[in-house]
């Protein structure tokens, strides 16, 4: 399938997404029966496309929405707790003109920045298959070729990964050996550089495994990343 030229026309592709059945299944049941806080609100159940600043300087990708954050509403990362710290830490490094991140038109601006993730729909268990993440990976491919960032930033294993098959889907070539996953890992690819970091989930932030000076230290470190690929880029015009 030939997809669309712009961010506007791909989010709209993405949106009307059913390549997955056990997916559409999953997202659509987890809108019809809720969760009790949220009983009263409509579910978006649908695939959750990236969003941000078109022109985006840093790319941040994550595994897939959280069936009642993205899924309930609509905006990868928001409405749920790992999104919570994600964005209260953009905000406090410069990328996002505010801490929260509750629902779509709730003022937030991402500075430079643009979100979205691996696999576009909530999967069951929080566990895409390997054939539904091959299945999403043309979407995360044109994101980045549209977005052109200069950093990449891969929330958790399963987005490090994923950039790394995106990077391969755009150049034809893979890295070998394959960069190994692990918080604070650097790997320059070509037009733009790959930070891991420790996914924001609770599993994480309430063990201490990733606290609020790691996370803001990484894209402290996406910031210089960015830089440094633009004065590279200005010396060789």
């Amino acid at each position: 399938m030939a997809l669309p030229l712009d961010l506007e026309a791909l989010e709209r592709v993405v949106t009307g997404c059913r390549a997955c059945p056990r997916l559409v299944a999953w997202r659509e049941e987890v809108g019809r029966t809720k969760r009790a806080a949220f009983r009263d609100q409509d579910y978006w159940a649908r695939p959750v496309p990236g969003f941000g600043d078109p022109d985006a300087l840093l790319f941040v990708v994550g595994l897939a929405p959280a069936a009642h954050g993205g899924n309930r509403t609509g905006r990868i990362f928001t409405g749920d707790r790992s999104g919570d710290w994600l964005f209260a830490s953009l905000h406090r490094t410069g990328w996002a003109s505010q801490p929260t991140s509750t629902h779509r038109g709730d003022g937030l601006r991402l500075l430079g920045c643009y979100v979205s993730a691996a696999v576009k729909c909530a999967p069951p268990a929080n566990r895409p298959t390997p054939a539904e993440r091959d299945n999403c990976l043309p979407y995360l491919v044109r994101e980045l070729e549209l977005v052109a960032p200069r950093t990449v930033v891969a929330l958790g294993g399963f987005a490090w990964d994923a950039s790394l098959r995106a990077h391969a889907g755009l150049t034809g070539t893979r890295v070998s050996p394959k960069p190994r996953f692990g918080h604070g890992s650097e790997v320059p690819l070509g037009a733009w550089t790959l930070i891991g970091c420790y996914h924001p989930s609770q599993q994480n932030t309430f063990t201490g495994k990733l606290t609020e000076d790691m996370l803001d230290a990484v894209f402290e470190r996406a910031r210089a990343a960015a830089g440094r690929r633009l004065t590279r880029s200005a010396t060789r015009r």
